[in-house]
């Protein structure tokens, strides 16, 4: 039957046209560096659809500490709130081992950008967002960066 589809589709134009094509080829693995210390990489992750507890918990946050291997296992619902996730974190991981250098994460809905936001306001460091090349909200910075673009134009030139 594979044989017949393929037959078939290849006597029409319009299907020879619409194929997709694969554009990401096979790349070299970039591996994780090593940790040097203790809680100083973890990774997080979240686990769900899982029967509910008592407490009305469906899913579980893993944090494994990439040095000692070492994992913790936090009861959390897939109704909570990246704000709520953060002070899960905040409460359970930060408290015990403090604000890792390095955090690996899948690119889940709640922890890529919601969590990041919610677990900084936790810390209470403000995050202010601005215009990309505007430089009447961050005029300094974007002073800095022209000489370095300068500079590196320049070091190319030569």
């Amino acid at each position: 039957m594979k044989k017949e589809v393929v037959e078939y589709l290849a006597r029409y134009l319009e299907c020879q046209q619409v194929k997709s094509e694969h554009p990401h080829s096979a790349r070299l693995l970039h591996p994780l560096l090593i940790p040097e210390w203790k809680s100083e990489t973890i990774s997080i992750d979240l686990i769900r659809r899982l029967p509910k507890s008592k407490k009305k918990n469906d899913s579980i946050m893993v944090v494994v500490d990439k040095m000692r291997k070492s994992t913790h296992f936090v009861l959390v619902q897939s109704t909570f709130k990246a704000f709520q996730i953060a002070n899960i974190f905040m409460q359970n991981i930060f408290r015990l081992h403090g604000i890792p250098r390095v955090i690996i994460f899948d690119r889940d809905i709640k922890i890529t950008s919601s969590f990041w936001k919610a677990l900084l306001e936790c810390l209470g460091t403000q995050l202010h967002f601005i215009t990309t090349y505007h430089p009447s909200k961050d005029g300094k910075t974007e002073r800095v960066n022209k000489i370095i673009e300068d500079m590196l134009q320049t070091y190319v030139m030569q």
